[in-house]
């Protein structure tokens, strides 16, 4: 049976393949189900999420985005805060759009080459020359183009791509149908040749199916943190760790997992490519979804430090540092410290050397490692000094006045690692399910008592929302682990900084 099986299916392959040297171009399925079917709607529906989302600094490098594929109705904003990402003046040559198939199993990967892809808002063109080269050059794209057919997630991307781009490059639409991680390596190992600063990647996922509203918050956060690091075996690893904890009604953890790995295993080893996490939500924020079963969006950019350098940014808690002002800043805090090793104690900056972004009013904490253990961290939530008094400050502060540690030795610090994390506004919150692990520190206060934890140590410490609260509320406030339930709780965003030139 399963020989008649593979005969049938290599039968149903060939006469797909020689039926695609005829052009079909794709036509809307998700229209009037997704978004808009009517061209004036879709296009005013298209500007209202523009203009609500949340925007992102308009000068990086962006590789590639993750966004979701849902009714624009339930993820709509996420999606735009995704494209918004991407500078208005960016010029790409192609943009390779992949999708996990939701309708159909295949042992690989199938790219539209027959035709175009057609929205409400028009005609789109496929770089036919590439995805017939992906054919031709390797059978883990040999499979039909009827996967695309009743397929959503390539589709619902489309129209943000037209509303976006002044001038549309052409698209390379390509729909995963497998699950095998050897697979997806081929399927990634076949793209590396386009995968360049000049072509565009866009990620078609949606993130956690079903769970509860709060569980999809924790659930989404730590998936989304896995696909930051980098690391294809991190974020396999967390899938897993997710399915093992039974969470009621969790399906999946990324709908679009199989195309997010293939994104990572294009990005795996180039340490100038860096992702962050721009926005976040899910249908229970939606008025029209409930707070029962829901799925998550998150909305992702990878992009290119090496070519992203500007100022210090802020659009709403967001900032970046360029290249050179965090080096400024590492050797504000090194030379600090040193100096208390020498006959001179005494450090001084100089002012005229410091960028306009540095002599900004923001809070900063400096926190030192030895071998991955703590050794020290202090800092300030809010200041009336510039950044790099603050960055100077706190480094001789956590280095000798820490009261948990014996002031650093001259032999410990050889061996000590350096963090800075510049510190957003604080914003109080009304209910705990505003706070995205792994995005927001957290300050919790009670009368003369106050404590805080940086984004960072809850993703560090793999601990779920109730768990950073309570250690947060027990060990830095001194309330208890329960304490923060009649506490007020602030949030804040932190861009943390790390020492890469050992």
């Amino acid at each position: 049976m399963q020989t008649v099986f593979i005969v049938l299916l290599s039968i149903f392959t060939f006469m797909e393949t020689f039926s695609q040297t005829k052009t079909t171009d794709r036509q809307p399925v998700a229209a009037g189900r997704f978004y808009p079917a009517d061209k004036s709607e879709l296009s005013e529906n298209l500007s209202l999420l523009f203009k609500n989302c949340k925007k992102s600094p308009n000068n990086w490098q962006v590789r590639a985005i993750i966004s979701p594929h849902a009714g624009y109705i339930f993820s709509g904003e996420i999606a735009a805060s995704a494209y918004s990402a991407i500078p208005t003046n960016a010029v790409y040559k192609n943009i390779f759009i992949i999708g996990s198939s939701h309708v159909m199993y295949f042992d690989g990967a199938s790219v539209y080459n027959t035709g175009d892809y057609i929205t409400p808002l028009g005609r789109v063109h496929v770089n036919r020359d590439i995805a017939d080269k992906l054919i031709q050059a390797n059978k883990v794209f040999s499979f039909p183009t009827t996967a695309h057919d009743q397929e959503h997630s390539i589709e619902v991307q489309i129209p943000f791509i037209q509303h976006y781009f002044k001038d549309i490059p052409p698209i390379v639409p390509i729909i995963i149908g497998t699950d095998k991680e050897n697979t997806i390596k081929k399927i990634a190992e076949a793209l590396r040749p386009w995968f360049t600063p000049d072509n565009l990647f866009i990620i078609s996922s949606d993130f956690s199916h079903y769970p509860s509203y709060k569980d999809a918050i924790e659930n989404d956060s730590l998936t989304a943190m896995s696909i930051i690091s980098g690391k294809p075996r991190t974020f396999l690893n967390t899938l897993s760790n997710n399915a093992s904890k039974n969470i009621s009604g969790l399906a999946t953890s990324m709908c679009g997992w199989t195309s997010g790995l293939t994104l990572l295993y294009l990005a795996e080893g180039n340490i100038n490519l860096e992702t962050k996490r721009l926005d976040y939500c899910n249908s229970g924020d939606s008025p029209s979804g409930g707070k029962a079963e829901v799925v998550g969006y998150n909305a992702m950019v990878m992009i290119d430090k090496e070519q992203s350098s500007t100022l210090p940014h802020t659009s709403g808690n967001s900032f970046s540092f360029t290249r050179e002002e965090k080096k400024q800043l590492f050797d504000i805090a090194k030379k600090a410290i040193e100096s208390r090793f020498t006959d001179n104690d005494t450090y001084v900056t100089d002012e005229r050397s410091m960028s306009e972004g540095l002599k900004k009013p923001m809070g900063a904490f400096v926190t030192l490692k030895i071998n991955g253990a703590l050794r020290g961290c202090i800092g300030r939530f809010f200041s009336s000094e510039p950044l790099y008094t603050v960055v100077r400050e706190s480094a001789i502060s956590s280095a000798f006045e820490d009261p948990r540690f014996s002031p650093l030795t001259k032999e410990e610090y050889k061996k000590t690692d350096i963090e800075i994390t510049v510190i957003g506004p604080l914003k109080k919150i009304n209910n705990i399910s505003e706070i995205v692990l792994g995005k927001h520190g957290i300050y919790i206060k009670k009368g003369q008592r106050a404590g805080t934890m940086l984004p960072q140590v809850a993703t560090e410490n793999g601990w779920s929302l109730e768990e950073f609260l309570g250690y947060t509320s027990r060990d830095k406030a001194g309330l208890g682990w329960n304490g923060w339930k009649d506490a007020e709780i602030s949030i804040y965003e932190g861009v943390v900084l790390e020492d890469n030139r050992k």
